[in-house]
């Protein structure tokens, strides 16, 4: 655009003094006056078209620079959004990541939400089932208050925990035997039956009272309060040892037949034994000196593992010895076996051996004076008599001539 500023000019120049010229030409002929009078108004013209020229080229300039102002923007916003295409195509994996994070924020929103939905389901039935328990437990409480349940139930968590380790009633173990022990009628409540005729007496403890009543004051209770919970489980590790003085005095272990000489007392709670324990750390040989072994379900199971491993190894004893036993049988029987069998093959090879003579004696002997008689009846020809060659096979495998040689030793064996 900028070279066609002059040229315009130029041609509009050209043209306005051409028109001058023209008219100068035809108007030669005129007077001079008119021609001067003509000449300045022709000036005058020239002058206002300079001007007009003039104003022409500054307004062509003023134009060329708004065209440059106007590239520089259209080149600047070009540049620009080139640079924020290239922007927006580096942002693009970010983007796509927002977006994919966007999702699985949504999706964490979701399950969160619905987390939360059976986070307060499981509470609200850990709630009812805390409450559950808490009365179930209220009850326990109150019938294990008395005696006579205390004793069932503690009969019961011994039976089940000795079915539990594979013992079977009446086989492995018996419940309520009456011995003799000292010279008076006894009962445990159990009797672990051992191979070879040993026996161990049991029976189920459950010191109470003390106990439930102390757990049920907390450990963030008042110092007052603190001191009746140390008194009262002090209470209850002297109950525990009055049970092992009375139990060792009933010697249970005198009434029965080759018995260690020791009581089990089992308490069917862990932590009936433990807090005991905790309190009296004395307890323990306390009761191993009055012959009585304090046992949990944990350390009894232990014991009842060992007395049911001890019961299969005892039957695969007794089977292995039965199986024994057979084998000695069964050898004996293949021994006489194999005496009747050679037995036979000598009866065999000897009526083979008498058979020759016979075939060689009625060859050489009766056939030779028949064969004469050939000549009276030649449609009758009396055969020669095959001799037999085979040999009864004799016994060559070696349990069965072991078995011949020591029945030859040893003499007959049973039929």
């Amino acid at each position: 655009m900028e070279f066609l500023t002059p040229l315009l000019l130029g041609l509009v120049v050209g043209a306005l003094l051409g028109a001058v010229v023209g008219l100068l030409v035809g108007r030669r002929g005129t007077s001079g006056g008119v021609a001067a009078a003509e000449h300045d108004a022709l000036r005058q013209q020239l002058t206002a078209a300079e001007v007009r020229v003039a104003q022409a080229e500054a307004r062509a300039i003023a134009l060329d620079e708004q065209l440059a102002l106007a590239r520089q923007r259209d080149a600047e916003r070009e540049s620009r959004e080139k640079q924020e295409g290239r922007v927006l195509e580096a942002l693009a994996p970010v983007a796509q990541t927002l977006r994919a994070m966007q999702q699985k924020v949504d999706e964490l929103e979701q399950q969160r939400s619905r987390q939360h939905g059976e986070l307060s389901q499981q509470l609200r039935a850990a709630t009812e089932a805390e409450d559950r328990l808490r009365a179930t437990a209220e009850q326990l409480a109150s019938a294990l208050s008395n005696n006579a349940t205390r004793g069932v139930w503690g009969e019961t968590q011994l039976r089940s925990l000795v079915e539990s380790a594979g013992l079977i009633n009446r086989v492995d173990f018996l419940t309520q035997q009456s011995i003799d022990a000292d010279g008076s009628a006894r009962r445990p409540d159990m009797v672990l039956t051992l191979p070879g005729g040993k026996a161990i007496a049991v029976d189920a403890k459950v010191p109470y009272n003390s106990y439930i009543e102390a757990s049920a004051i907390p450990a963030t209770a008042d110092p007052a309060e603190q001191a009746r919970k140390a008194g009262l489980l002090a209470e209850h590790a002297k109950r525990v040892k009055a049970h092992v003085d009375q139990l060792s005095a009933k010697n249970y272990f005198t009434g029965l037949e080759a018995s260690p000489e020791f009581t089990i007392a089992f308490i069917p709670n862990e932590p009936l034994l433990a807090a005991a324990l905790e309190k009296d750390p004395m307890l323990l040989e306390y009761a191993f000196s009055k012959r009585i072994a304090l046992a949990s379900p944990v350390s009894l199971w232990a014991v009842l593992k060992t007395v049911a491993f001890t019961w299969q190894q005892e039957v695969l004893t007794d089977e292995a010895k039965q199986l024994f036993d057979l084998s000695k049988e069964l050898y004996a029987r293949v021994a006489k076996l194999a005496e009747h069998a050679d037995a036979l093959g000598g009866a065999i090879e000897r009526s083979v051996k008498a058979y020759n003579q016979f075939a060689s004696s009625l060859e050489t002997r009766v056939l030779v004076t028949a064969r004469r008689l050939e000549n009276l009846d030649e449609s009758k020809v009396i055969p020669a008599p095959r001799i037999i060659e085979e040999q009864p096979r004799q016994l060559t495998a070696a349990e069965l001539t072991e078995a011949l040689d020591s029945a030859l030793d040893d003499g007959p064996a049973p039929e």
